[in-house]
């Protein structure tokens, strides 16, 4: 594990960085992800076939991922929202997963749309509830001329039961929890993930503007201004010290 050795490369938990205050590179799930990239490594081929001959396809690897988590201490929510999310970029991909063309191509546009109708019904919600109009706009039922609170309660209430109701119905028996905690948590966090995504962009323009005044990028160095380089001691005894040092952080 994983079968091809000299060609895996793992990103930890892979999680954009706007995601990483939700979910972190690491953590106690971190066993439980690295196993889950050895399961479907490499990525042309992402089926595993264990030395007795057991197939792990990669919906497979993906519950492996989960019951890993578990045994690891991740808790509840966590492991299940990794899961969630893993699950539905196996939907998105398809490979590996034994299904048939159309089979896969269905569940691809299953959550490919279940995604944007929920992204967009978000926006259109909330465009609703600051009373901003705009061109094929229509009320959504439960927010109406009612109330701020009311509106939001509606809201919150439309979140949780559309990506229920369109998990349930179209994402299948074996993947429609998958369905349901992506749909919700990406309903209920969309306005976070807009605040986050608003705030990480405004740092990297800022981190840009910041290297632009800066000499080939290095940290702390103006332009024009050399930065001192001192080589590290060849002696035999700051050698033999360092390597101690190595070999005590190696055990």
């Amino acid at each position: 594990m994983p079968r091809l050795t000299a060609t895996f490369r793992t990103d930890l938990t892979s999680v954009p960085a706007f995601f990483s205050w939700l979910v972190p590179k690491t953590g106690n799930h971190l066993p439980a992800t690295l196993l889950h990239d050895g399961l479907i490594h490499p990525p042309g081929d992402p089926t595993y076939v264990s030395t007795e001959s057991h197939v792990v396809r990669r919906v497979e690897a993906d519950r492996v991922l989960r019951d890993a988590m578990a045994d690891a201490g991740t808790a509840l929510v966590r492991r299940w929202l990794v899961w969630s999310a893993v699950t539905t970029v196996t939907m998105l991909d398809g490979g590996g997963t034994g299904w048939t063309k159309s089979r896969a191509w269905y569940h691809r546009l299953v959550a490919a749309l279940t995604v944007v109708l929920i992204l967009a019904l978000g926006v259109l919600a909330t465009l609703d509830l600051f009373d901003i109009r705009i061109p094929f706009n229509p009320t959504q039922l439960w927010m109406g001329d009612r109330t701020w609170f009311v509106e939001i309660v509606n809201g919150l209430s439309a979140a949780i039961a559309i990506p229920l109701l369109l998990a349930r119905l179209f994402w299948g028996k074996d993947l429609w929890i998958a369905g349901a905690v992506v749909g919700v948590s990406l309903s209920v966090l969309l306005h976070v993930t807009v605040a986050v995504l608003a705030i990480t962009g405004l740092y990297q323009l800022v981190e840009r503007f910041t290297r632009s005044v800066t000499s080939d990028g290095v940290p702390g160095r103006e332009a024009g201004h050399p930065v001192r380089r001192t080589r590290p001691c060849q002696c035999r005894t700051c050698v033999a010290s360092a390597g101690t040092e190595l070999r005590v952080l190696l055990r």
